[in-house]
């Protein structure tokens, strides 16, 4: 099939190139001149594990190409939407301009039969009023709402074989549901399952797993701040009751909390979108969620304060990871390099590293002394915080990263180190919600 996907940040890159992957022949459109040239020349913009080959080998291929000219699209069957919706400036709310203006620029190129489909998170009511635009401009195009569960670091394998599909139809809409089988053939003969439903649910089954996941996480980092009262782990608590179906262990694991770029600000979006339809109420749990997660960003400095003997002024602190979670460049709203920036508040002098982020985070906040590695950030350092946790961070050799430090003390902010193994080398090792 011939399909366009205007916005090619994360979603959108990594949505034309599995595009292509499956046999498609896409058109990427994006206003930024600079990434569109960064990708034609085959570069991702941003890392993500398996991201790189699979574009230099869809763009091999021909049927990949990107462009900033919105009329390359016409001739495109399926037109898929994947601007980013940010939180709107002073509020809570989505700020949905991207999304009305990529449909808007996608009018005059529509025709007969096309059908334009939703994958930006938005708010519920959206895809109704863009689906009442695009029948009123008249061309015989239809819209679908095709939500994405893309995990950053796992977003290759989520498109490629996602663990469901939704389309979001209008009743009846055949049509739709036809050609998004066609475009998603190969996961659907693989045993995806399929959800049919309306624009409504469609578009609350992305915030409302968003919303579910981010009351797990802050759930057991709740249990961290009792477990701390208590002399409890919260830990070997996670494992205990994730023996139960019913809970499951997945998401039970007590740290900085959540970060990036959806499941912030999604649930603020999903509570300043029930307030608008007045069932406020229904969501007021999500407040506390969200004043959970950011508490635990508090707590790790006033961690590092008790290590360090009270005061942070002054103290070498060595900081492990910047992104909000590993494989993954993307430090937007990441407790990593929240932390980072309150040990230095604080009067810290702080030395940061990641394998990945250590660009994307030097462009956010240029003034933090940034190194290269894990020693070069220890040399000398009063304590250690692991505050991302990298593969290569959890696979430390304690005892000879305890000849780099000068005081051999960690803070695990992620509950991924084996206290036993550190403690035997010698370290004194703290951890959220573990005595």
């Amino acid at each position: 099939m011939k399909i366009s996907v205007i916005g090619c940040g994360y979603l959108g890159v990594v949505h034309a190139a599995c595009m292509t992957e499956l046999g498609h022949e896409v058109i990427g459109i994006d206003v930024d001149s600079d990434r569109i040239a960064l990708l034609a020349a085959g570069t991702p913009p941003f890392f993500e594990p398996g991201l790189a080959e699979l574009l230099s080998r869809s763009m091999q291929t021909g049927r990949l190409r990107f462009s900033t000219d919105i009329s390359e699209v016409s001739g495109s069957e399926v037109h898929f939407v994947a601007v980013g919706t940010p939180q709107l400036a002073g509020s809570d709310a989505a700020d949905l301009r991207f999304v009305r203006a990529a449909v808007d620029s996608l009018l005059p190129q529509l025709a007969a039969g096309d059908l334009v489909v939703g994958k930006s998170t938005v708010p519920v009511g959206t895809a109704r009023g863009l689906a009442d635009v695009i029948t009123a401009h008249g061309s015989g195009a239809t819209l679908a709402w095709n939500p994405e569960f893309l995990r950053e670091g796992f977003a290759v394998k989520d498109t490629l074989a996602p663990d469901r599909l939704v389309y979001g139809l209008d009743p009846g809409d055949g049509r739709g549901e036809g050609t998004l089988d066609a475009v998603y053939a190969r996961a659907l003969a693989g045993g995806t399952p399929k959800v049919v439903t309306d624009f409504a649910t469609a578009e609350l089954v992305k915030v409302a797993a968003n919303a579910f996941l981010a009351t797990k996480i802050s759930f057991i980092n709740a249990m961290a701040e009792v477990a701390e009262a208590t002399g409890a782990d919260v830990t070997q608590l996670a494992d205990a009751i994730g023996y139960d179906a019913r809970i499951g262990r997945r998401f039970l694991n007590a740290g900085l909390g959540f970060g990036g770029g959806c499941l912030p600000k999604d649930i603020r979006g999903f509570m300043a979108r029930a307030k608008e339809l007045g069932v406020d109420q229904a969501l007021t749990f999500l407040g506390e969620v969200d004043q959970i997660n950011n508490r635990r960003r508090e707590r790790m400095v006033d961690l590092a304060k008790e290590v360090v003997g009270g005061s942070l002024a002054g103290k070498r602190i060595a900081v492990l990871g910047l992104a909000f979670k590993p494989d993954s460049d993307d430090v937007r709203d990441s407790p990593a390099l929240d932390v980072t920036l309150r040990l230095i508040e604080s009067g810290a002098t702080v030395r940061a590293t990641d394998p990945q982020a250590v660009e994307t985070a030097r462009r956010r906040f240029p003034d933090v002394d940034y190194v290269a590695s894990a020693a070069d950030a220890a040399e000398g350092a009063d304590a250690v915080l692991l505050l991302t946790e990298w593969r290569e961070y959890r696979d430390l050799d304690p005892a000879a990263f305890g000849e780099v430090v000068g005081t051999t003390a960690i803070l695990d902010g992620r509950n991924c180190l084996d206290p036993v193994a550190w403690r035997s080398a010698g370290w004194s090792y703290r951890a959220l919600g573990r005595p």
